[in-house]
């Protein structure tokens, strides 16, 4: 009897073993790659990064609300939103449109390159993408953060601080789960 749930567990463990990158692609989905392969493509991200940042976002929830009012996929606040879509020339007329998946990736996606080539790194850009433009010119002038986001472990900011570790924790997993596969 022992030695058959020991066979038994062995089995699963290696069943487990051989099929750690499927089981774990339960867990970092590629969802609205339409979208994201899209818009990624003409403004220049990683979509592995885009995928990071919807998974910490909004773990892929399309009608996610924080409660500070960001909504969608990309969790963008309104007032990012039309901005983001007065200077690109897209239509935009109020939040409920964030609901809606292209429209809502489309300008996470441009939000966030046009923060990756104001910063020119994407540890820093993702900070501001958490906290505010603002408060990053702030920790930069200020000397707490480097420019080059060498150490962006200073971020002063808790919620940004793991905000930032998580994306790129995410990015190095979907890196391995879907490069060369």
């Amino acid at each position: 009897m022992k030695k058959t749930i020991i066979i038994i567990f062995l089995v699963i463990i290696i069943l487990i073993i051989a099929n750690y990158k499927n089981i774990l692609k339960c867990f970092y989905k590629i969802e609205y790659s339409e979208y994201v392969e899209k818009y990624s493509q003409e403004y220049g991200i990683d979509p592995l990064l885009v995928y990071s940042i919807i998974k910490v976002e909004s773990n892929f929830n399309v009608e996610a609300k924080s409660n500070r009012g960001a909504a969608g996929l990309m969790q963008l606040m309104e007032n990012t939103a039309r901005e983001v879509a007065v200077n690109q020339v897209i239509e935009f007329s109020n939040e409920n449109e964030l609901y809606n998946p292209e429209k809502n990736i489309k300008l996470g996606i441009i939000y966030y390159s046009s923060l990756k080539k104001k910063y020119k790194n994407d540890s820093v850009a993702l900070a501001a993408y958490n906290a505010g433009i603002g408060n990053v010119n702030n920790w930069i002038s200020q000397g707490i953060i480097k420019e080059d986001g060498s150490d962006i472990e200073n971020i002063p900011f808790r919620e940004t601080n793991m905000y930032v570790r998580k994306i790129l924790r995410d990015y190095d997993i979907y890196k391995t789960l879907y490069l060369n596969t």
